[in-house]
């Protein structure tokens, strides 16, 4: 029977995922190997009758810089108990499956590792390689991750869309921008780099790495608005009190919890937006960019997507060359030019660890990123990937029949 490899998607889509499935997958074929793709994630790995999908060349290269996750994903955790009595050490039988291809976030790397110590300690001959990808960009280890660069340039863009819609009318009027990241401010912090020659800039950023202070946050409103009457915020959806409680909590807002427990945060620029417009009698808008740069496959950084394609090529010959229960991670060399290698970790340092944004590349008050922020971020984002059009929308890989 052929050797097999098996891939698997965790966590939330992010730009740049499905082009390393297709990275992956067409090194392997060159090699000889049956790639099959897992749906539902770990789910599948302790599910007697996993979903897959056998993954050819003419799928890798129609997937290459598609949104979202062409496999599907899910945010299962298994328990201890799983991994004895659960886990489908058949399907790799069956399959004569030799390696293990997980690609993910922190949550997805954490159960990673987990795997990757129970087949040691079994002595299953499994291999497995972890691939960052989450936009929140919040992996340890890592220079950035596959994902972020792409969202980040969605971010960038469209606060430079809402500073001009705020600033139509020359009216007092305040505009706070909810952006996802959960405890790690990077994603919110892109929001600077809508500043240039052509748009004055976001008026304050609010990062989780500062602890938050409402009476103090309408202050700097009141204080702004006296000098200019359109105000934008970027707040992050992960702030927090100096108690440790999210501010979206202070909302009347119902909080779901995942598998992980993590809390759904939702509902922060609601509760600023509405504090501000009752304590200071101006008007206010929320906007929650919410999943919106998870799949926007029309606004990717060519980086970003090339930088994918290079850490999936990246975990294949490392598998090739027999190592396991590593995650491979990208290297700035430098910034002038832009430059970025691979190098391997192993997955226990970056498994439930957060990566956060240096309070340094905030300035004094806390409310704008520097320069040394604006220096990391902009290669990320630079140039672009158009994908195909048909009738006037992107076109997507699409599943049917996904249960």
């Amino acid at each position: 029977m052929k050797e097999a490899i098996a891939i698997l998607t965790g966590g939330g889509p992010a730009p740049g995922m499905n082009t390393v499935v297709g990275s992956v997958a067409k090194t392997f074929l060159r090699k000889g190997y049956r790639v099959i793709g897992l749906h539902e994630g770990y789910t599948g790995l302790f599910n007697p009758s996993p979903r897959t999908v056998d993954i050819d060349y003419p799928m890798a290269d129609g997937i290459f810089n598609q949104g979202g996750s062409f496999l599907q994903m899910s945010r299962f955790k298994p328990k201890d108990s799983d991994f004895e009595n659960n886990f489908n050490l058949k399907f790799f039988t069956d399959n004569n499956i030799k390696l293990l291809v997980t690609v993910g976030g922190d949550d997805t790397a954490s159960t990673a590792n987990r795997i990757a110590k129970f087949l040691e300690a079994k002595k299953y001959p499994i291999a497995n390689i972890h691939v960052p990808k989450t936009i929140d960009n919040d992996l340890m280890v890592t220079d950035h991750t596959p994902g972020y660069g792409s969202a980040a340039k969605y971010i960038g863009v469209v606060m430079k869309e809402i500073i001009r819609d705020a600033t139509v009318y020359g009216t007092k009027y305040v505009t706070v921008v909810e952006i996802m990241g959960r405890n790690a401010g990077w994603l919110t912090a892109a929001a600077s780099l809508a500043k240039g020659e052509d748009c004055e800039g976001v008026d304050m950023i609010c990062l989780p790495e500062v602890p938050f202070n409402v009476d103090r946050f309408v202050e700097k409103v009141e204080r702004m608005q006296k000098e200019k009457p359109s105000i934008v915020i970027a707040v992050s959806e992960g702030v927090k009190l100096a108690d440790g409680r999210y501010v979206c909590e202070l909302a009347d807002d119902v909080h779901a919890v995942d598998a992980f427990g993590h809390k759904a945060l939702t509902g922060t620029a609601r509760f600023l937006a509405n504090t501000v417009a009752r304590r200071l009698d101006t008007k206010t808008r929320c906007i929650e960019l919410s999943t919106l740069q998870r799949c926007a496959g029309h606004l990717t950084s060519r980086t970003d997507i090339t930088e994918a394609y290079q850490v999936g090529g990246a975990a294949a010959k490392a598998a090739f060359e027999g190592v396991t229960g590593q995650m491979v991670a990208l290297k700035r060399i430098s910034n002038n030019p832009y430059q970025c290698t691979t190098e391997l970790h192993p997955i226990s340092e970056v498994a439930n660890l957060e990566k956060k944004v240096p309070l340094s590349w905030m300035n004094n008050n806390h409310t704008q990123m520097t320069e040394d922020f604006l220096d990391y971020a902009r290669p990320l984002i630079q140039a672009e990937l158009t994908p195909l059009y048909i009738a006037g929308l992107p076109h997507h890989i699409y599943m049917k029949n996904q249960k």
